[in-house]
């Protein structure tokens, strides 16, 4: 088992201070739960934005982080499979355990979120229910299988199974950031014919670039609905990712979509939404506009297998590792988007340790 205390981040509703402890007592797993030493988290615009006091949180005090890898340390009496010593990476959904759908963890209308509704993973040991774990093969990098579970695996969902996205498809995406970076790389991966990116930041387009998009268009600069038209010889899109958070992009994502064509919106809005009931019904277009957040355990498992025969490549992903010590400082990069990070990873513990 682990020590009896560790340290650990945490963070002050009432005053939006985050600081680091050392004496946090470690938790002991449930019948059903798991005890994993954390290696690795990712630090998430979402997780700034609670910590700002834009996204709710319903606790008082509580430990951010919800995009961990790491090692298991400890299982309860009822938890089959895992053992410790195995690497994992942890989806940090789960139900809400208080009404009838729970026993279906995708139909239940709450669910919670680690960091935000219990203890997540700046911390050297987290506590998650069994079913949350997928498994790490041994070549692919800890800090890599980390921002998976948010910054990949929520793109990857969005695109390839509630987007629709079909191999010769025309693509675009709205917002180059922590999410659409990946976002690009999905659609060129799913087999898009044409992936055009959007971003009202020059260093973002040339990223998108990077990684794979056909096309890069700042909408400072250009007519973005002129160009995609362009470039899809006058037939618009055929499915639109919006990740900028931007109310006022999604008309502009519906504006660039050729018949049937689809928007995902992944980005999280803190602007009233703007669209026009004459840009989804002109000319019979029969357009779609479908919300979506989180993803499935299955997606998880999918992108440890594309990381490991190398379809996927996150070196670049990763802007920084940092102590748990320095997360604050982690925290004030991804605000002020210091030095345009992807993602900010902690490392609360150096990889490759077992039961502790």
């Amino acid at each position: 088992m682990a020590a009896e205390t560790m340290r650990a981040a945490r963070f002050e509703r009432a005053d939006g201070r985050l600081t680091v402890e050392k004496d946090v007592p470690v938790p002991r797993p449930g019948p059903s739960e798991v005890l994993v030493r954390v290696e690795a988290c990712g630090i998430c615009l979402s997780d700034v934005h609670m910590i700002d006091g834009i996204l709710p949180c319903p606790l008082e005090r509580v430990t951010p982080g919800h995009e961990p890898a790491g090692t298991v340390a400890a299982v309860g009496s009822e938890v089959p499979y895992w053992q410790p010593g195995r690497r994992v990476v942890i989806a940090p959904g789960r139900s809400c355990g208080a009404c009838p759908h729970c026993g279906d963890a995708l139909a239940c209308p709450a669910p919670q979120t680690m960091g935000q509704h219990w203890d997540g993973a700046w911390a050297e040991y987290v506590i998650v229910p069994y079913a949350t774990l997928v498994n790490v093969p041994d070549d692919v990098p800890i800090e890599q299988a980390a921002i998976c579970a948010d910054a990949v695996a929520t793109p990857y969902s969005a695109l390839v199974d509630r987007g629709g996205l079909h191999p010769g498809e025309t693509v675009g995406v709205w917002g180059v950031g922590g999410l659409g970076v990946h976002a690009v790389q999905i659609a060129r991966l799913a087999g898009a014919s044409l992936v055009v990116a959007v971003d009202t930041l020059d260093a973002a387009c040339e990223r998108a670039l990077e990684v794979g998009a056909d096309h890069a268009v700042n909408p400072a600069t250009a007519d973005v609905r002129e160009e995609v038209l362009r470039l899809t010889g006058g037939d618009g899109l055929d499915l639109a990712a919006e990740l900028s958070g931007a109310g006022r992009a999604l008309d502009q994502t519906v504006s660039c979509l050729g018949r049937y064509g689809r928007t995902v919106v992944i980005g999280m809005s803190q602007e009233p939404v703007r669209l026009s009931e004459n840009t989804i019904m002109f000319g019979y277009n029969n357009h779609a506009v479908l919300g979506h957040d989180g993803y499935t355990r299955r997606h998880l498992t999918q992108l440890m297998r594309l990381l490991a025969a190398g379809r996927l490549d996150l070196s670049r992903s990763v802007s920084g590792l940092l102590p748990l010590e320095d997360v604050g400082l982690g925290v004030e990069r991804m605000r002020t988007k210091e030095g345009d990070p992807v993602r900010i990873v902690v490392t609360p513990q150096p990889p490759g340790g077992g039961a502790g």
